[in-house]
């Protein structure tokens, strides 16, 4: 019995919650779930998914609007960002593994365009900022 009102708890809690779905008319692929953000370009078969916990409103809400750093900024950053992100992923003795859980997929070579470009710098600037880290460089209090 025991069991049982465990499960009809988790259940019932699983069912109840409900996450709000918003897509955007761009020629990429976006869609927002709750705190999950994706960008997919069928084209160049590359995904970005980002999920943490108050991203989504973070970039509403804090992030400069679209627009105000150009494209070659955000690729130069973000060069710089991943290879410390991806560096510090492959030491888990010395950082923490929860917080750097997976490289990042990032070639400079490669024209990602500026949506995953921008997403990628703000989430870089959210993570820095909420999470105390410093990856490279001084990090734009936001």
């Amino acid at each position: 019995m025991k069991h049982f009102i465990i499960f009809l708890f988790v259940f019932v809690t699983i069912i109840s919650c409900k996450t709000k779905n918003v897509t955007s008319t761009n020629s990429n692929s976006n869609s927002v779930k709750g705190d999950t953000v994706t960008i997919a370009n069928k084209d160049l078969e590359y995904e970005v998914t980002i999920i943490d916990p108050g991203f989504t409103s973070w970039l509403n809400s804090r992030a400069y609007q679209r627009g105000y750093h150009s494209e070659f900024y955000l690729e130069n950053k973000n060069r710089w960002y991943v290879s410390e992100w991806n560096r510090r992923v492959l030491q888990p003795q010395r950082y923490d593994p929860n917080l750097y859980e997976m490289q990042i997929n990032y070639d400079p070579s490669i024209h990602y365009g500026y949506e995953v470009n921008y997403l990628i710098y703000n989430y870089m600037i959210y993570f820095q900022n909420t999470y105390k880290q410093n990856l490279y460089g001084i990090v734009p209090p936001r």
